[in-house]
């Protein structure tokens, strides 16, 4: 059952998604979160169908890493990333820079998916609206997908841009744009593409898809869009395990007035540990046209 339009005051600021007859993620849309994390909206948690739980939320070592969320260290200079924000010849500094995402209103409403409205506001100012998708499907019995669009859009009326701490001087650094947060388990999560395994080797490459393969649990990455095919993928798996999307990894990314910018992201998730032909199989059934 769809609702369009808003949410009356009071009601739950949570939406439950659904799959195969249970319950896979919960979407906190108005989270309540210190300034310095840069509130946004995010999935938290996010289970296999057997119940196990394939996301964290405000881990010890990075605060600010929010389950599954759209997050950018640097709109021009605002922080929706959150933490410290890497400076040119200083390195990582506390600055008062942190945006913020606010939901607007609901497009639509379910629990097979949702498509809502955001504001990107830093210091009371817009700067750019989203609007944001979100369906789950079932794959097989022990495998279903969501797929994620952002569509952002600079309401300005100047031109803005899109950086990481990579085009301000930091290498490798690239990160910004879609994000998941897996748990960390008793041993860092295999990775691999179609032809790469280990995070040295598939970090800041593009490529079809992406597998993270942790402790019961597998999440198969496909990018659903030419951009989104072309951006490289941000890998973390000994420090800490994460995979992004990055939208700036070398240069900084234009957003133009008026003109969106689309991304879309498609996760397999997956109960056990798969192979790489396994996973290639699981990514063969996201393809999208």
């Amino acid at each position: 059952m769809s609702e369009p339009g808003t949410v009356p005051a009071g009601a739950d600021e949570t939406v439950e998604l659904r799959c195969g007859g249970r319950a896979v993620a919960r979407y906190e849309y108005r989270p309540d979160l210190p300034v310095r994390e840069s509130p946004r909206p995010c999935l938290h948690p996010v289970r296999t169908l057997g119940g196990t739980v394939v996301t964290e939320l405000r881990p010890a070592d990075h605060v600010h890493h929010l389950g599954v969320s759209i997050a950018v260290p640097d709109i021009s200079g605002a922080n929706f990333w959150g933490g410290r924000t890497f400076v040119r010849g200083r390195g990582p500094t506390e600055l008062d820079n942190h945006g913020r995402q606010r939901h607007l209103r609901w497009l639509r409403r379910g629990t097979d998916g949702f498509a809502e409205e955001l504001a990107w506001e830093r210091g009371g100012r817009r700067l750019l609206t989203e609007r944001r998708t979100v369906a789950v499907r079932e794959l097989d019995g022990r495998c279903w997908a969501l797929d994620l669009t952002c569509e952002l859009t600079n309401v300005r009326g100047e031109e803005l841009s899109a950086g990481s701490p990579a085009t301000n001087g930091r290498p490798g650094a690239g990160y910004g744009g879609f994000f998941w947060r897996p748990p960390t388990g008793s041993r860092p999560p295999e990775v691999f593409t179609d032809r790469a395994t280990g995070e040295a080797a598939v970090h800041g490459r593009p490529a079809p898809w992406l597998a993270m393969a942790g402790e019961g649990w597998t999440l198969v990455f496909a990018g659903a869009t030419d951009d989104t095919r072309r951006d490289p993928w941000f890998v973390r798996a000994a420090e800490y395990p994460g995979v992004g999307s990055a939208l700036a990894w070398e240069s900084r990314l234009p957003l133009p007035p008026g003109r969106p910018v689309v991304r879309r992201v498609v996760t397999a998730v997956a109960d056990g540990r798969l192979d790489r032909a396994a996973a290639a199989g699981v990514a063969a059934r996201l393809r999208v046209t």
